[in-house]
């Protein structure tokens, strides 16, 4: 099969299958299977492919058909101008995310915080814990997911962008007693603080999806991703009231919580956040929607 028709092909059964962006999947499903960049594909659209790569890209095509999420198939996201190992062990990152990132960079520089000691809770693919500790080069960070599955690619994507002896990875449950958790982790024991609070900043981008809406989600997030990284309980809140309880023992006075909310869920956050936490604002993603709640511990 010539790489041309093999193109055309590919985007006519995805878009078939009502993908938005049916060329530029089977594009993006071709340079993985030839191992090439895009360029690659108009500069030699004559290219003959082998059986091998035909048959596999077509295998790729008809995976993405099915619902399969184009980064689970090449394995890989970019996330933060890093590139991400991504599995159906993890949550896919998203750009909604790098909204939570840099709100957390814009406090590090604006307070001209050093050596900063951040927790990431429900660190998935490791990729907030791992940008924080690319940008911010003095920062430890401890990524904290329930997932051993999940910890393994975090880890994975720690080694590859060059943070590995700056992250730090602990198994435990967010509503079963994280304070317990984190208090008793090597990282405390190995890192100075104060007794006033163990970290600088406490980061997480938790389940947020009601449970009952979970089945309206688009196929490819409700069959393929992770439900534990989806299932936020019963109004979606379930992981703030926790995380802001036991984010007021963690941080040092002055010390920030930032969260990634869902769509219409700010304001609750907001209002969780008032007792323990002041300055409290507000910050919208680039297509205008409440995203960020971040406020710092009394």
């Amino acid at each position: 099969m010539v790489l041309k028709d093999a193109l055309l092909m590919g985007t006519k059964l995805l878009k078939s299958a009502d993908i938005d962006t049916p060329a530029l999947e089977a594009g993006v499903l071709l340079c993985h299977v030839l191992n090439a960049d895009r360029s690659f594909l108009y500069s030699h659209d004559d290219y003959k492919m082998t059986d091998e790569e035909y048959e596999k890209f077509v295998l790729f095509v008809e995976e993405r058909v099915k619902g399969k999420p184009l980064q689970y198939i090449t394995g890989y996201q970019e996330f933060m101008s890093l590139d991400f190992i991504v599995t159906p062990d993890v949550l896919i990152p998203r750009q909604d995310t790098e909204t939570l990132v840099e709100a957390v960079l814009k406090h590090v520089k604006d307070t001209g915080l050093k050596n900063a000691r951040i927790l990431d809770i429900g660190t998935g693919s490791g990729c907030i814990a791992v940008s924080l500790a690319h940008y911010v080069k003095d920062s430890r960070v401890l990524a904290l997911d329930i997932s051993e599955g999940a910890l393994l690619i975090a880890e994975t994507n720690a080694k590859r962008c060059g943070v590995k002896d700056r992250v730090f990875f602990i198994k435990g449950d967010i509503l079963g007693g994280l304070t317990d958790i984190i208090t008793q982790s090597s990282f405390i024991k190995d890192t100075k603080h104060n007794d006033k609070g163990a970290f600088d900043i406490i980061v997480s981008n938790p389940p947020y999806i009601p449970a009952e809406e979970i089945k309206t989600l688009h196929r490819q997030v409700r069959d393929y991703e992770p439900r534990a990284a989806l299932d936020g309980g019963e109004d979606g809140l379930d992981f703030y009231r926790v995380i802001t309880c036991e984010a007021a023992k963690l941080l040092s006075p002055g010390s920030l919580l930032a969260f990634e909310v869902g769509y219409g869920q700010a304001e609750s956050v907001f209002g969780l956040m008032e007792k323990d936490f002041c300055t409290i604002k507000i910050v919208k993603d680039l297509a205008g929607i409440d995203r960020v709640v971040m406020g710092c511990r009394k």
